[in-house]
């Protein structure tokens, strides 16, 4: 997926990009592959790769959700911003709060928002179990959202916690989903949420497999989760 096939695709769907918010994805790409050099941040590294798996697929939980009505958005381990930083070039009126474990990647993020002028966004280096405990993060966001970070019965643990009763949490998930849902029902429910939506789609060009669900923040979730680092990963909640 080139630039002007990415910005028709994205018209398709009801999101006409401007010429900045233009500028700021080949400013974005730019500066991926570049930093990239120096450290770890993605294995894609071509253009139609990055526009395809990184951007649009970032941004299509968007066709399915809508970040017009909400303000607040964490993005757990978002490594080199996905998806959050894309969804946010879209919906420029977001505030973003992006926790990731790697002190490396968060230098990367602090560059990009710079370089591309992103405004209300907030990069923390932490662990995502202690983030979930801290006083100042939990419960605090209208939408916690999660891209290939952990199954979801893990991810429930880490995402959970962080979202505000009455929001939702946002998982983007590839062709496991539907099993790693079947996984994750007690941890869902024990966390105090429970399945909104779930929606199935391609991933245009490629024709890969997308899940994407959407949990309803119904109760406030137990003191005890997250559990401390490294817990939830190794004895999920099931």
């Amino acid at each position: 997926m080139n630039e002007q096939q990415f910005i028709a695709a994205l018209k398709e769907k009801g999101i006409e990009l401007t010429d900045n918010q233009i500028t700021q994805f080949k400013k974005y790409f730019e500066l991926l592959v570049e930093w990239n050099e120096k450290m770890n941040l993605t294995a894609i590294t071509d253009l139609e790769g990055v526009y395809l798996k990184h951007f649009y697929d970032s941004i299509s939980a968007s066709f399915y959700f809508d970040f017009t009505k909400v303000e607040s958005i964490c993005d757990v381990g978002a490594g080199a911003g996905f998806p959050s930083l894309p969804i946010k070039i879209c919906f420029p009126h977001l505030h973003v709060t992006i926790v990731d474990s790697l002190n490396k990647r968060i230098t990367f993020l602090n560059h990009l928002s710079e370089e591309l002028q992103l405004e209300n966004v907030q990069f923390v280096h932490a662990r995502a179990e202690e983030f979930g405990q801290n006083v100042k993060y939990r419960e605090q966001f209208e939408v916690v959202t999660a891209r290939a970070v952990a199954r979801l019965s893990v991810l429930s643990e880490l995402c959970i916690p962080l979202t505000k009763q009455g929001g939702y949490f946002v998982a983007l998930k590839a062709a496991a989903g539907p099993e790693e849902l079947k996984d994750a029902k007690k941890a869902i429910t024990t966390l105090g949420a429970k399945l909104k939506e779930e929606f199935s789609y391609l991933l245009p060009v490629e024709e890969s497999e997308r899940t994407l669900y959407v949990f309803d923040k119904i109760k406030q979730t137990p003191k005890k989760y997250p559990r401390k680092p490294g817990v939830p990963n190794k004895t999920p909640i099931q």
